[in-house]
């Protein structure tokens, strides 16, 4: 069964609930060792996984995840590096302890080796933990102010931050005054193609994530939360 939530004044909430987030986790954990936040946090995950969410606003769905299917990333490599929307499975990375499902691989090529990008990123961000949509740029105060990634792949392995100099900041700059990319967020690049809409028909890559603690901003790193994301990406004009 889905748990349903009700969120107004989405524009104007996602900053007051982004500090929100970061007081009250801290403040409630404080207390506690890491081990017992850890511990609440891979619950918060499996409660996430096993119910889903349905977010609200003015009558309009604004965030809507169903119970998920986990598969292996042995599964995931043999469908051909596909997760079967019909079935809303997501793959675990172990090693990070991402889940990741592919809504649309995207248009254009993968970002190969040796090769860098300008990447516009629109994302949702909600709080697994808190149980409450956090941050976005899905909003119309920063419809003209999408968040730009620098993406560099380097034998596989990537690295971005978001550019604030070329371009004005985006949300994850305004709510964490940091250009750190988390994470999280460079999983799905080697599998996604970063292009652009050539024809009408064109889709740009859309995944979704479960980021743990370890894997997300300075903030969820610093107060131990784990952070539900819907992303779009897709490669900036030249």
């Amino acid at each position: 069964m889905l748990k349903n939530h009700c969120f107004r004044g989405l524009g104007v909430a996602v900053s007051f609930v982004a500090c929100l987030a970061v007081l009250c986790t801290v403040s409630c954990s404080k207390d506690e060792t890491y081990a017992e936040q850890k511990e609440k946090e891979r619950n918060a995950i499996k409660g996430f996984i096993s119910q889903g969410i349905n977010v609200v606003s003015d009558g309009d769905t604004i965030l809507r995840v169903l119970p998920i299917t986990v598969i292996s990333e042995e599964q995931f490599h043999a469908q051909d590096s596909t997760t079967d929307l019909s079935r809303n499975e997501y793959v675990l990375f172990n090693g990070t302890g991402v889940y990741m499902q592919i809504v649309r691989k995207g248009v254009g090529p993968k970002l190969e080796s040796g090769q860098s990008k300008q990447v516009i990123a629109r994302y949702t961000e909600f709080n697994i933990m808190l149980d409450s949509i956090q941050s976005s740029n899905e909003v119309l105060y920063f419809s003209a102010t999408p968040d730009i990634i620098n993406i560099s792949n380097s034998y596989g392995t990537f690295t971005a931050s978001f550019n604030t100099t070329d371009y004005r900041p985006g949300a994850m700059y305004s709510f964490y005054k940091s250009t750190e990319v988390p994470a999280g967020w460079l999983v799905p690049f080697t599998y996604i193609h970063i292009g652009r809409q050539g024809k009408q028909d064109d889709e740009i890559a859309k995944v979704r994530l479960i980021v743990p603690h370890t894997q997300g901003t300075s903030s969820a790193r610093e107060s131990v939360y784990p952070c539900f994301y819907e992303l779009t990406f897709q490669q900036t004009r030249e």
